[in-house]
């Protein structure tokens, strides 16, 4: 089943479009699907926190604000809104692991994302391209995952050089077994949502499970050789106003110089986080059918970190893992993240107790086990096969972002941005020889490319033997602006000179209403280079 498509006029409210349709056949699978995502969230969070520098608790507040307010809000059926191994490594680097300026930083973002949505700029995250995302996404894998394998002391009956995430990472084997006999148990074709749901959501469920046991029976035995959880506030995050000063022991950090100390984290975080949730948001919409408004997307991205702030969350964004766990488990609407957000406040109110024994290297293999597919080797195959240039992007970005996440992604987004603008300064132009020389552009004529042309053109109609004139075919041209209108009545004045003409033919409707105002001399078109 999927979320009913829009009919005009549409609501302006995006609950409104599937609430009044909807039916009990999806009340379960809702009911389910948010369960399954739940029981996936509530470990992460713990997990993500550990990696974004922050005390525990504070991966559990970001973790049901968005949840909430994308079941009002967003556009895609699929899509859960919480804390992501990516935008916890972007906080670890921006936040510098002060609770206060996270929450800043969430509310500023949230801002940030707003406002784009309010000024429809979603466009702009068009401009990323797919190489510099793979570049900054595979990066983030190796550092978040080396990062990880650092967690925790070392264990007293292991050598010095073996970490605990080593055996972190062996709490995830009954996790994969439980999948892989869930996945061959299933009938072949079939979508089971409790099967899907199982299948996704075991592996984290039984690592924390096991890993909790595991500490607990050593914890009993007197000897423990696992750095653990430890306590965590219960209690649901008091609500109140981010804080725009930090008290310090020599006095207190203004807002100017928080923001400073932020610095480019300003922009790249809350890019990054509209960027990974309508990527997901697309990716899944186009999976199951149904289409979604990117800008209404960037909204309520927006409104959920702005509101997140309020209950001390670190900034959010789509999560491609729980969003997988929601679509296979079989959610119609996005009321499944009503039930997600209530089991992640159930867990702080009254379950926080119960994860003191979780041993910090288990929620290390967590996070392993989620950024680990992230990593894409096959695209720099890919690349080399279809196109080598986009590999120069990506493995700028690539590398730099084990330097700075930032100066990688703003260099691959220039030499992106380069690559384009070069194409656009140099189109491909056909030419070919008869009586007449015909030149035909490959593209629309802008400003960065009509001296190429003009050189081009006046180099083989001169070189020609004897001289020819020119028919330019502009088929393929749908644009043109004023700095290739003067270009173009240079390149007809120094053609008659000469004394050879310049006649145009297969103008659209567009482009030759701009070269009529303009009264260009000696100006002749036709529909057709044949005719002319």
């Amino acid at each position: 089943p999927a979320m009913p498509g829009p009919r005009c006029p549409r609501p302006a409210l995006p609950i409104l479009r599937w609430l009044p349709r909807y039916s009990r056949a999806w009340l379960p699978l809702d009911l389910l699907a948010g369960l399954a995502v739940g029981l996936t969230a509530v470990p992460q969070a713990l997990a993500y926190a550990e990696l974004a520098g922050l005390p525990l608790q504070y991966g559990l507040y970001s973790s049901f604000m968005g949840c909430f307010v994308y079941c009002f809000l967003g556009t895609a059926k699929d899509v859960t809104l919480g804390p992501t191994a990516i935008m916890s490594l972007l906080v670890s680097s921006y936040a510098f692991h002060q609770p206060v300026y996270a929450v800043l930083l969430t509310f500023l973002s949230g801002c940030i994302q707003l406002a784009m949505g309010l000024l429809r700029l979603g466009f702009l995250l068009d401009f990323i391209s797919y190489p510099v995302i793979k570049g900054f996404t595979s990066a983030a894998s190796i550092t978040i995952s080396f990062n990880q394998i650092k967690v925790g002391s070392s264990l007293s009956w292991m050598p010095p050089q073996l970490s605990p995430s080593a055996v972190g990472l062996g709490y995830l084997a009954p996790g994969w077994a439980m999948c892989l006999v869930l996945e061959e148990g299933a009938p072949k074709g079939s979508r089971d949502p409790l099967a899907g749901a199982l299948s996704f959501t075991a592996r984290n469920a039984l690592v924390v499970l096991f890993a909790g046991l595991v500490a607990y029976s050593f914890q009993v035995m007197g000897s423990q050789p696992f750095r653990l959880t430890g306590s965590i506030p219960q209690g649901l995050p008091p609500l109140r106003p981010p804080r725009f000063s930090l008290a310090v022991p020599n006095g207190t950090v203004p807002f100017q110089s928080m923001v400073q100390d932020m610095g480019v984290g300003l922009a790249v975080v809350p890019l990054m986080g509209l960027l990974e949730t309508i990527a997901i948001a697309k990716a899944f919409a186009s999976q199951n059918g149904y289409r979604i408004d990117p800008d209404q997307e960037l909204l309520a991205l927006g409104v959920a970190n702005v509101l997140g702030s309020f209950v001390s969350s670190y900034p959010i964004t789509g999560s491609f893992g729980r969003t997988a766990v929601n679509a296979q488990s079989g959610v119609c609407t996005p009321a499944g993240g009503l039930v997600t957000g209530a089991l992640v406040l159930l867990s702080l109110a009254y379950l926080t107790s119960l994860f003191y024994y979780i041993p910090k290297a288990a929620l290390a293999a967590v996070i392993i086990s989620a950024v680990v597919p992230m990593f894409d080797a096959g695209i720099f195959l890919t690349l080399w096969r279809v196109k080598r240039l986009d590999l120069v992007p990506l493995c700028v970005t690539f590398l730099l972002c084990f330097w700075e996440i930032q100066y990688g992604i703003v260099a691959g987004v220039l030499i992106s941005g380069i690559l384009l603008l070069y194409s656009i300064a140099r189109p491909p132009i056909k030419v070919s020889e008869g009586a007449v020389l015909l030149v035909q552009p490959g593209s629309s004529l802008h400003f960065p490319a009509v001296e190429h042309l003009r050189g081009s053109v006046c180099r083989r109609a001169l070189a020609a033997s004897p001289p020819r004139s020119v028919i330019l075919d502009c088929c393929h041209i749908s644009s043109i602006d004023y700095t290739a209108v003067l270009g173009l009545a240079e390149l007809l004045q120094e053609l008659r000179r000469h004394g050879l003409s310049l006649a145009f033919c297969g103008l659209k409707d567009p482009v030759l209403q701009v070269l009529l105002a303009a009264d260009l001399e000696g100006f002749q078109h036709f529909p057709t280079w044949e005719e002319a």
